[in-house]
């Protein structure tokens, strides 16, 4: 029975320049060393610099492990709801969003999960290195949850996610958000303040 074991690493902390911080390379950096044992085959990595540089830092623990730029692990929101669907806490989040957007964001969620979130033909682990939405959409597909509730799944930098997929089974949530490979002072990073323990 094949399986497709699936890593998901938001990107490292980064600043309003979009590049990495200090902290955003050092959670990195950990993560690379927290991946280096996993058999992973192929690495994923959204196109802007602070996806593509945490890839960078990351892959250098990967030796050989072949790194390809994603348009679909990009940044984007995979899907708006009505307003009715909207906690009250999000009023307003998404409505920056054009339309165009809105449908682009729908389009690259949807050829997200059929690319990332199918068994294989066989067994493969991969790694995408992405940003919070598009974690939070695999991880909502994942358990099979409304579309809208994505918007609860939030994820740290450099946390680590790990779904697995096989012909058999639904989809497993193995692993969610873990930073037990940061020290204190690197951890929960890119939540929002109210949700850090």
């Amino acid at each position: 029975m094949a399986a497709r074991t699936l890593y998901l690493v938001r990107h490292g902390e980064a600043g309003a320049d979009g590049y990495l911080t200090d902290d955003g390379r050092r959670q990195a950096e950990l993560t690379g060393r927290r991946l280096a044992a996993s058999p992973i085959a192929a690495v994923h990595h959204g196109p802007l610099p602070r996806a593509a540089h945490t890839a960078q830092l990351i892959t250098a623990q990967l030796p050989g492990v072949p790194v390809t730029a994603s348009e679909l692990a990009d940044d984007y929101v995979p899907y708006v709801p009505e307003p009715a669907l909207m906690p009250s806490g999000l009023t307003g989040f998404l409505d920056g969003y054009t339309e165009q957007e809105r449908a682009d964001g729908a389009r690259r969620a949807a050829a997200l999960v059929d690319r990332f979130a199918t068994p294989p033909e066989q067994d493969v682990h991969e790694l995408v290195i992405t940003h919070a939405f598009a974690v939070a959409w695999l991880v909502r597909h994942a358990l099979d949850a409304p579309e809208h509730r994505w918007l609860g799944l939030n994820q740290a930098n450099c946390g680590v996610t790990v779904i697995r997929y096989s012909e058999q089974r639904p989809p497993a949530l193995l692993v969610f958000n873990d930073l037990s490979h940061l020290p204190e002072q690197l951890r929960w990073t890119g939540f929002p303040p109210r949700l850090r323990p």
